[in-house]
């Protein structure tokens, strides 16, 4: 039986989880008021919370679970980039670029 991309591994979890903290890593503030920073800490915070489930879900053996949580992770990153919160520097491998 061959993978067609529809299994959830381990190795998969993990790929995208390298991906957003890539990103995370990748990504920089450049917002110009303290309502602007506002939302992007909350907007990280959630990323991070995300993160941290996914690593949780998938070191018990929910990969389903842990798919989904680091997707929104990633998710979260992306949307600060796009609306203008983070700069992600032309990366768009890494981010849907406005």
């Amino acid at each position: 039986m061959s993978d067609n991309g529809s299994i959830v591994s381990k190795e998969k979890v993990q790929k995208y989880l390298d991906l957003t903290t890539e990103a995370r890593l990748k990504a920089t503030p450049i917002t110009n008021n303290i309502e602007d920073e506002k939302r992007l800490e909350d907007m990280l915070k959630m990323c991070d919370d995300y993160q941290k489930d996914a690593l949780y879900f998938m070191n018990n053996g929910d990969l389903v679970r842990a798919f989904g949580a680091i997707n929104y992770a990633h998710a979260w990153i992306d949307a600060a980039v796009r609306i203008g919160l983070l700069d992600g520097h032309g990366d768009d491998r890494l981010f849907t670029l406005p």
